[in-house]
């Protein structure tokens, strides 16, 4: 039972009837410094109006005290953010080696979402987490690649990359997976490219794991290839990209992180000019979509080659409403 528990109860107990300090103890399952910490922790920080009652040897809420309830305890961002995330997953997993353990774990999801003061049902009807544009893995083929990850071991696989639309066969080096907008990703030493590459697992037709032990990259090594430039196509950074936004788009991207090193700075008055964002790349493309969803909010200031490529796609995007019509 943690402290959050351990004041519900407090609060349920007292609100009943006075209790000695070993009552509570025992009720608790509880030592003495504990409860003592945690009727203080009330006291001095929620204002609980709780007093010793020397008569009945027990504490109690003081019957001329102002009515006191116990503020509901909220989940921060990230714990509200992984236990829902948690249990939408579970619930969307097919029958497997886990089946057993999977009730558990999500009464324990439960029971965690429910410290905030209210039942875990009404907090996943609350909040609602919507994921976009995600593509179905085979659920056998990740379970492969997860083992062979997790046991060093490489992987025979068939991969039909989107770019080229093309099947190669590769010998790969699992080194991590990824989780990335909503989507699973490999990044793997590839024999095939003499180097790091990162493999879309749901563009993987076949795996099959070799018997030989996995090469692994240094772990410093790894990361600077993976957080080197922006989104998926990792990498060293090839150039830096400088982006001018509209006042209006302004106002949405300064309080957005595209990536741990960008740069970013008001031209103008705050909140009244134009905000600029400086981020590094090694693969445009990922960059391109991101920016033409801004369509005319948006400026590529540099490099010349960058800038060069969005004109050309906002023009052959344009082309296609030159006279309103839809193509046949």
């Amino acid at each position: 039972m943690n402290r959050a528990e351990r004041i519900y109860r407090i609060d349920a107990l007292l609100k009943e009837k006075p209790r000695s300090l070993e009552q509570l103890q025992g009720m608790l399952e509880a030592s003495r410094a504990t409860v003592v910490r945690d009727i203080g922790y009330m006291r001095e920080f929620m204002q609980a109006p709780i007093e010793y009652d020397r008569a009945s040897n027990g504490y109690r809420y003081a019957a001329d005290g102002p009515r006191f309830e116990l503020p509901g305890f909220w989940l921060n961002e990230g714990e509200l953010f992984a236990l829902l995330a948690s249990g939408q997953m579970l619930d969307q997993m097919q029958p497997g080696l886990l089946a057993p353990y999977i009730g558990p774990l999500r009464g324990r999801i439960r029971s965690l979402l429910a410290q905030s003061g209210h039942s875990a049902a009404a907090v996943a009807d609350s909040v609602l987490l919507q994921p976009m544009a995600t593509r179905t893995t085979h659920p056998e083929r990740f379970g492969t690649i997860a083992a062979a990850l997790l046991q060093g071991r490489p992987l025979a696989i068939t991969y039909h990359g989107r770019a080229r639309n093309v099947a190669t066969e590769r010998v790969v080096h699992p080194q991590r997976l990824i989780r990335y907008r909503d989507n699973w990703y490999l990044a793997a030493h590839c024999e095939r490219a003499a180097g790091l590459r990162i493999f879309s697992l749901d563009r993987i037709d076949r795996a099959e794991p070799q018997p030989e032990p996995a090469l692994r990259t240094e772990p410093k090594a790894l990361d600077r290839f993976l957080g080197g430039s922006f989104g998926i196509f990792s990498g060293s950074a090839a150039a830096w990209a400088v982006l001018r936004f509209s006042p209006e788009a302004s106002r949405w991207v300064a309080d957005e992180a595209w990536h741990p090193d960008q740069i970013g700075h008001w031209r103008g008055q705050s909140q009244a000019g134009r905000y600029e964002l400086q981020v590094p790349y090694s693969d445009p493309r990922e960059l391109l979509r991101d920016i033409l969803k801004f369509g005319p909010d948006v400026e590529v200031i540099a490099p010349a080659e960058l800038r060069a490529l969005v004109a050309e796609r906002l023009r052959a995007g344009a082309a296609l409403y030159a006279d309103d019509s839809p193509l046949p």
